[in-house]
């Protein structure tokens, strides 16, 4: 394909994904109100000890919050259709017999965004619940919701992405860009770069939330690494020795 078929099948991958998205958020305005009150009860919980209550600071708040909310839904519900749009535009650079394992990778990450979104989710009551420990009882919290809902969003979707991201390194792998040893000798950076994303994802105080994301990302890392290099032998055996 020249740049220009590249470019217009970039362009037709990226109109489905943002028409799902829109789908889905729209779907999901209107049962965004069930999901705020599931994302509030951290706040309620901890309003049974002191004054704590979700603030909003301008006229357009609560109307902004809905939209985010939906948006969320919309982008997380939609990812089976995302997701595959972004596995078919890689598939070109794939072989008539990897192509096969394209529904392989698909439903591969599918499953681990939304395990990865579910760890975000399980996760960030506690995260609130430990910050709020540092108040004093005799004080009140005022949670700007806005605020308060992107600390939550950004943790439920980089964690969904985070989980999907070796299922890319298999598939760069498949594509011939990298190799099994290339990308298990980096290992001490991937190990460092997760323990840094879960160290922002989460307090540096509650190391048991950073322990619990970096786990299953470390075990899925190595996992990647172990079928990119399991197929490199595989790959290599076919190919017929050169006799110097």
């Amino acid at each position: 394909m020249s740049l220009g078929q590249h470019l217009v099948e970039l362009r037709k991958r990226l109109t489905r994904a943002a028409l799902a998205i829109l789908v889905f958020t729209i779907a999901g305005f209107f049962v965004a109100d069930v999901v705020w009150d599931a994302l509030r009860q951290p706040i309620t919980q901890i309003a049974e000890d002191h004054d704590a209550v979700i603030n909003y600071d301008s006229i357009t708040g609560a109307f902004d919050i809905r939209i985010q909310i939906a948006l969320l839904l919309g982008i997380v519900a939609s990812s089976p259709v995302w997701l595959y749009q972004i596995f078919a535009f890689l598939v070109p650079g794939l072989t008539g017999r990897e192509r096969r394992f394209t529904f392989g990778f698909f439903f591969s990450a599918v499953p681990l965004f939304f395990a990865g979104c579910f760890a975000g989710w399980l996760v960030f009551p506690h995260i609130i619940e430990l910050l709020a420990t540092f108040v004093p009882p005799e004080d009140a919290s005022y949670y700007n919701a806005k605020y308060y809902l992107d600390f939550i969003l950004k943790l439920v979707l980089a964690t969904g992405i985070a989980f999907v991201l070796p299922v890319f390194l298999v598939l760069l792998n498949f594509a011939g860009v990298l190799r099994g040893m290339t990308i298990l000798k980096g290992w001490r950076w991937a190990i460092l770069a997760i323990t840094l994303f879960t160290a922002i994802a989460t307090p540096a105080a509650d190391v048991i939330s950073m322990i619990l994301l970096a786990i299953p990302m470390i075990v899925l890392f190595f996992a990647a690494v172990g079928i990119t290099v399991w197929r490199d032998r595989i790959v290599d055996r076919r190919v017929p020795d050169v006799v110097a």
